[in-house]
């Protein structure tokens, strides 16, 4: 199921960031699409200042935590080229997971695929002649195929103008408020732009919203028609951890490259973490593949993630007044994390605020109070903790002896 604003459903505001601090728009906006219920203020900046890179336009982001880390011109309006077909993936992901469409479907291109007939980047699938949904999304995925695009948009939108229209929804939807769309391809169009930050915000979503179908972004290379096509995404080859996302090229949008990475969480042997970076402009192919892994280094490198708290781990167990069970367990629904500059963590500290008191029936996964993170005396994050568990209303006799307890102020 597809997150409302980003797995992490309102994310509300800022966090850390290079000397192109994302204040403005861009960190609301990659903030408020990035992380539930967290509100993060801007911790202090790492003490290795990120990498010079050649990008026109650039973020680096920490997805497990939901943190913009760096960035440079996030917010600037650039050409998505081909990262255009992730909008188009996560549309096609959707009318999969909730069976519109399914992988061993057939379907029979229209005309429309003749159009791309000349482009590099293709399927070589042909109008009228049948080929499966699975087939088009790896076509589209691994071999950047636009005939695969468009091919996958007429069957989920009934049209390419109608899905079009999907996209640009979709965009609004997620937050991706520097996005239009006016293809489902990339094709150069000046009502056809994007962000750096926006790409982010939907690389994110793509990544945790669709989990079955992230993995076929990793996908090295893929036949089709006897024609074997390799992943443009060299770091695939380059670094065993990165696992996708997807790059981009014309002549007006230089070389681009959204590079995603997932690696052991050092001292929490059931977690990972994982870094997206976005660069778009660069001038040359290789110097896109550099700049991306020398992001994604420094990321790792620089700051360090930290679990704050376990899925349904009980952090209090306030007393509950009049009901079944005197006491409730109180934490988070998922795993909380936070990225801090290396050497940061040991002085992370949590300081509890819950409603006082607390009175039944509690619902599992009402709202209790707030948790706030606090480290040198300056507050880092906040969010909220909740009940792990329902407290029913107790009988009449105990509801009135509580009731005499709260009256009296014996609150033990």
């Amino acid at each position: 199921m597809r997150s409302s604003s980003f797995g992490f459903p309102s994310l509300t505001s800022s966090l850390v960031s290079s000397s192109f601090h994302r204040s403005a728009p861009a960190a609301a906006l990659i903030a408020a699409t990035l992380v539930a219920a967290a509100a993060y203020a801007p911790p202090a900046s790492a003490q290795v200042p990120p990498p010079a890179v050649t990008a026109r336009s650039w973020v680096l982001v920490d997805a497990t935590s939901n943190q913009v880390l760096a960035s440079g011109n996030a917010d600037e309006r650039v050409e998505p080229a081909s990262l255009t077909k992730l909008m188009t993936a996560y549309l096609v992901f959707e009318a999969l997971q909730t069976k519109k469409i399914s992988m061993d479907q057939v379907v029979m291109p229209s005309l429309a695929v003749r159009r791309v007939k000349n482009d590099e980047s293709r399927m070589f699938i042909e109008a009228e002649k049948p080929v499966t949904v699975h087939d088009l999304v790896y076509g589209m995925i691994v071999q950047s195929g636009n005939d695969a695009a468009i091919a996958l948009a007429e069957l989920v939108g009934g049209s390419e103008a109608h899905f079009v229209e999907m996209m640009n929804t979709e965009a609004q939807r997620l937050g991706m408020k520097g996005t239009h769309y006016a293809d489902v391809n990339g094709m150069p169009s000046p009502g056809h732009y994007t962000t750096a930050g926006d790409l982010a915000i939907l690389s994110a979503h793509l990544i945790r919203d669709y989990p079955e179908y992230y993995s076929i972004f990793s996908v090295k290379e893929f036949t089709y028609n006897k024609i074997k096509q390799p992943n443009r995404n060299r770091l695939l080859w380059l670094d065993p951890t990165v696992d996708g996302l997807k790059t981009g090229h014309t002549q007006a949008a230089g070389y681009c490259l959204i590079a995603s990475a997932k690696r052991s969480l050092p001292g929490v042997p059931d977690a990972s973490r994982r870094l997206v970076s976005v660069v778009m402009g660069e001038e040359k192919e290789h110097e896109r593949v550099q700049d991306s892994m020398k992001m994604l280094n420094y990321g790792y490198s620089a700051y360090d993630t930290v679990r704050l708290f376990k899925a349904n781990q009980a952090v209090q167990t306030p007393r509950v007044y009049k009901g079944v069970a005197d006491k409730v367990q109180v934490g988070v629904k998922s795993d909380q994390y936070i990225t801090v500059p290396r050497g940061m963590g040991d002085k992370i500290k949590p300081q509890f605020a819950l409603t006082e008191p607390l009175v039944a029936p509690i619902a599992n996964g009402q709202q209790l109070g707030t948790v706030q993170i606090v480290a040198d005396g300056k507050t880092l994050t906040q969010f909220p903790v909740v009940a792990l568990q329902a407290v029913p209303q107790a009988g009449i006799g105990g509801r009135i002896w509580d009731s005499l307890l709260l009256m009296f102020g014996k609150k033990k």
